[in-house]
C-alpha cells in the first residue's frame, strides 16, 4: 500500500539528487564543454564520496531492501532510493504510495543560473529542462518541474515551449525581478501568456532569489551554527525568519502590477517556503489594496480583492512542524499543500503524522483539499 496508506496523496515537492555528470550528459554539443562543473562548495569532496557510496549501494539486494522497507524514515540524499536513478524512483514511488510527485533538481542550477553569457544560461535550463523531462518520463505519477531565467522575455518563451516538449510541468523561476523588471512588467507578459496556454503553473522555491538577508546578520562575533538537519538548502533560523520575503515582495508585484488581472488562468505555487506568513500576508494585501487604491492608479484598477487572486491562483506548502491545522482556520482551505521533500531530510521521517496531529478537529473534505485536491487545482488535473 505504501506510506501514504488508503488516501490519495499528491507530493507537491520531491527533488532529484544531481550526480556531477547528470546536467552535462543533456546538454547540447555546442556548450557542453563549456558549462561549469556541479558546485558543491566545501561539501564537494564528501559528495563525491556519498555519490560513490550511493552508486554502489544500488547493486546489494540487502541495502536495497532496507531502503525501500523505510522508504521515507531512513536514508536521505543521495543515500536514499530513486535519489538519482529514474527507475529506482518509480519504485521508491510505488513505496511512498502519492498518486502525484512534483520533481525538482538540486544542485543543477550552480552550473547555469549565474553565466553572464546567455547562450550558457539559455542553454544550461535547455539541458537541465531535458534532463528532468527524461527523469520523469514515462510514468504520469512524476511531474518533472523546469527552470527558466526570464531575464530575456524572448529566451525564456523559447525554453519554455522547449520544456513542456520534453515533457515538464511546471517552471520554476527566481521569486526576484527579471532582469532588472518587475515580474508585473508589461514585456513578460509574453512568458505568462504562453505559460497559461501550455497549462505550466509557475513555481517559487527556496533558493531561486529567496536568499535576501544581508549577510552581515551571520557576522555577529559567535560560531556559526550548522544548518537544519543538513540538508540541501543549508537552512538556519535567520534562514527560516526571512525566506519568505522574496516570495511575498514577488507575489505582491504580480498582484499590483495587475498580473493575476490581466492572467486569471496562471496559476504558482511557493515551494519549501514555509507557509505560516501566508494568513497574515493576505491581510496586509487587502489593507494595501484599502489604504493605496485611490493614489495608485494600478491598484485601483483591480477588479477582485487582492487577496483573492492568490486565493485563486497561488498554493503554498508549510514545512513539517508548522501547524496547517490553525493555518487553514485561519486563511481557508483552498491555500495549502502537502509535501515531503524526498529525499531531502528538511521533510522529516513522518511528514504525515506531523501534518495530520494539526489537522486534528477539520474536516474530510478540508483533509482532503490539503492532501490532494489543491495539488490537482494548482497543476490543472481534473479530479
Amino acid at each position: 500500500m505504501g506510506y501514504a496508506g488508503s488516501r490519495i496523496m499528491c507530493d507537491a515537492d520531491s527533488h532529484i539528487m544531481e550526480t556531477f555528470d547528470w546536467l552535462k550528459s543533456y546538454a547540447d554539443p555546442d556548450i557542453r564543454d563549456s558549462l561549469p562543473g556541479l558546485k558543491l562548495g566545501g561539501a564537494g569532496r564528501m559528495a563525491e564520496k556519498a555519490i560513490g557510496k550511493a552508486q554502489a549501494a544500488r547493486l546489494d539486494e540487502t541495502i536495497v531492501k532496507e531502503q525501500r522497507a523505510n522508504i521515507i524514515g531512513g536514508s536521505k540524499g543521495w543515500a536514499a532510493y530513486g535519489a538519482f536513478d529514474k527507475d529506482d524512483r518509480r519504485k521508491a514511488l510505488d513505496d511512498l504510495g502519492f498518486a502525484r510527485q512534483l520533481v525538482f533538481s538540486t544542485f543543477a542550477q550552480t552550473q547555469f543560473a549565474s553565466e553572464k553569457d546567455a547562450k550558457l544560461r539559455y542553454g544550461g535550463a535547455r539541458a537541465h529542462n531535458r534532463a528532468m523531462g527524461d527523469f520523469c518520463a514515462g510514468d504520469t505519477r512524476l511531474m518533472g518541474i523546469a527552470v527558466v531565467p526570464l531575464d530575456t522575455p524572448e529566451l525564456a518563451v523559447e525554453e519554455i515551449r522547449n520544456a513542456a516538449k520534453f515533457g515538464n510541468k511546471a517552471v520554476w523561476i527566481n521569486a526576484s525581478p527579471a532582469g532588472g523588471r518587475s515580474p508585473g512588467h508589461s514585456d513578460l507578459d509574453p512568458v505568462w501568456r504562453t505559460m497559461v496556454e501550455l497549462g505550466l503553473p509557475f513555481m517559487l522555491h527556496i533558493g531561486g532569489g529567496t536568499r535576501v538577508m544581508d549577510k552581515a546578520y551571520d557576522n555577529n562575533g559567535l560560531p556559526r551554527p550548522t544548518d537544519w538537519l543538513g540538508g540541501g538548502e543549508n537552512l538556519r533560523v535567520k534562514d527560516y525568519m526571512t525566506i519568505s520575503f522574496a516570495a511575498q515582495m514577488f507575489l505582491s508585484a504580480m498582484v499590483f502590477d495587475c498580473v493575476f488581472e490581466r492572467f486569471a488562468g496562471l496559476k504558482g505555487g511557493a515551494i519549501e517556503l514555509g507557509a505560516g506568513w501566508v494568513p497574515h500576508y493576505l491581510r496586509s494585501l487587502d489593507a494595501g489594496q484599502r489604504m493605496f487604491k485611490k493614489t495608485d492608479p494600478q491598484v485601483g484598477t483591480l477588479s477582485l480583492r487582492a487577496s483573492d487572486y492568490i486565493r485563486r491562483q497561488v498554493r503554498f506548502t508549510p514545512f513539517p512542524g508548522e501547524d496547517v491545522g490553525h493555518m487553514i482556520r485561519d486563511a481557508g482551505e483552498e491555500l495549502f499543500l502537502f509535501s515531503s521533500d524526498y529525499p531531502h531530510p528538511e521533510g522529516g521521517k513522518d511528514p504525515v503524522r506531523k501534518f495530520d496531529e494539526t489537522l486534528q478537529g477539520l474536516s474530510a473534505a478540508a483533509t482532503e483539499r490539503f492532501y490532494r485536491r489543491n495539488f490537482e487545482d494548482m497543476m490543472g488535473i481534473a479530479a
